[in-house]
């Protein structure tokens, strides 16, 4: 479940921003959105894909 919810963010990432795949594959898996993502506890793996892409956007637009 987390291994497809990832590949979406990673697609969304790429399209979204025209970047490279390592580049989109760097900003994810270095978030505190994909850490929460693989705590079971937050309940994060269980929401689609297109909300976890929205919580690292915000997460992305904070950091600028």
């Amino acid at each position: 479940m987390i291994e497809y919810t990832t590949q979406e963010v990673i697609a969304y990432l790429m399209e979204d921003k025209e970047i490279m795949m390592e580049q989109a594959m760097e900003q994810f898996y270095t978030s505190d959105t994909f850490e929460k993502l693989c705590d079971v506890r937050t309940g994060y793996y269980l929401e689609g894909s297109a909300y976890i892409y929205e919580l690292l956007k915000k997460e992305l637009q904070n950091k600028k």
